[in-house]
């Protein structure tokens, strides 16, 4: 069973988590030949807050 970690900064609507889950799940059935039902997809949203790139949070930026 294929098992999807998404991670993104700040939030997402409903519709775009179900537009990403649908369009990943998509490419993992065609491309490791696993049905539809043995995809789970966590997605984390992150608060920019939590998180750095080169040293400065992504709020600051």
């Amino acid at each position: 069973m294929p098992y999807v970690n998404i991670r993104v900064a700040g939030t997402l609507t409903k519709e775009q988590k179900e537009k990403i889950s649908k369009g990943v799940t998509e490419v993992i059935c065609r491309e490791a030949h696993k049905p539809p039902e043995a995809v789970l997809i966590f997605i984390d949203e992150v608060e920019r807050d939590n998180i750095a790139k080169a040293g400065t949070l992504l709020s600051n930026s």
